[in-house]
């Protein structure tokens, strides 16, 4: 009995998730993201160490919920935000944690330049393809044909435009380390979305420049279904137009940082390759 005592798994609240009740829907995989991020701000050691910034959205209380030091930022600009803190602070950990239409949308400038600068922060992103807190109108991340409040008829592509695949768009950008598009729609989801989390935040503590990592999402509440009924929809329908998978990993193709793996890209410009045998 001592020994299956010492050898069992109990299952505990992170650390660095407060003891409080959260606001999310029923449903809604904000609970379950903001779970894994504490976990992984535990098995790293660097809850102590950590800065949040936290926009506007459904995850604008979430300084409620971590116990790091959090920041609210005001919507969309979060990475700018999240810039100047690591700068000033460039030995903590500083993350993100953002909607679709608070990056995409409204911080899509901030989003794209904090990661061409190769900012050396790491950015949680949930897409649910909707805006979540202010009622459900149509986002950058909204399907073609999506019934939104501000697309009654379905998302029009004619007038409104595609969706904006952020994994891939950010993926082309030189100062970008690491990007994982994941979801936690199951247990063997779960587990490699918090891999991919862990990855990112290792990402910037060993300074190779800046991670995000895309977590699909639902939202019963705004597209109007349960939350069984909100899980099969998005594997049906998000999944196949936002395939989960690694977008960019510099380490894994050979470089130490995205600057190197920048600069490699750059080689055959006489510009880049004669600054570069002058730093050397």
């Amino acid at each position: 009995m001592e020994q299956a005592t010492e050898s069992s798994v109990v299952f505990t609240r992170p650390h660095a998730l407060l003891p409080v009740v959260t606001n999310y829907c029923p449903g809604c995989t904000h609970g379950i993201v903001e779970r894994l991020v504490a976990e992984v701000l535990d098995e790293l050691d660097v809850e102590g160490n950590t800065i949040g910034v936290a926009p506007v959205g459904c995850s604008v209380m979430a300084y409620d919920f971590f116990g790091c030091d959090m920041i609210e930022a005001a919507h969309g600009r979060a990475p700018a935000v999240a810039t100047a803190v690591k700068r000033v602070h460039p030995d903590s950990v500083v993350f993100a944690y953002q909607g679709d239409g608070d990056l995409a949308s409204i911080g899509m400038a901030e989003t794209i330049h904090a990661a061409t600068r190769g900012e050396d922060i790491t950015v949680i992103f949930i897409n649910n393809a909707i805006y979540g807190m202010t009622g459900g109108q149509m986002a950058p991340t909204s399907l073609p044909h999506q019934v939104t409040q501000t697309s009654p008829y379905g998302r029009d592509v004619s007038s409104a435009g595609y969706p904006i695949r952020v994994a891939e768009l950010l993926s082309s950008l030189d100062g970008v380390a690491y990007i994982e598009r994941v979801t936690v729609d199951s247990p063997k989801n779960v587990r490699k979305a918090k891999k991919a989390i862990k990855k990112a935040f290792e990402t910037q503590i060993q300074g190779r420049g800046y991670s995000m990592v895309e977590v699909v999402s639902t939202c019963p509440t705004n597209w109007g279904m349960s939350p069984q009924e909100s899980f099969e929809w998005m594997r049906e329908n998000m999944l196949p137009y936002y395939p989960l998978g690694v977008y960019k990993d510099v380490v894994a193709d050979g470089y130490v940082d995205a600057a190197e793996a920048a600069q490699a890209r750059a080689a055959q410009c006489p510009m880049v390759a004669e600054a570069q045998t002058e730093g050397e």
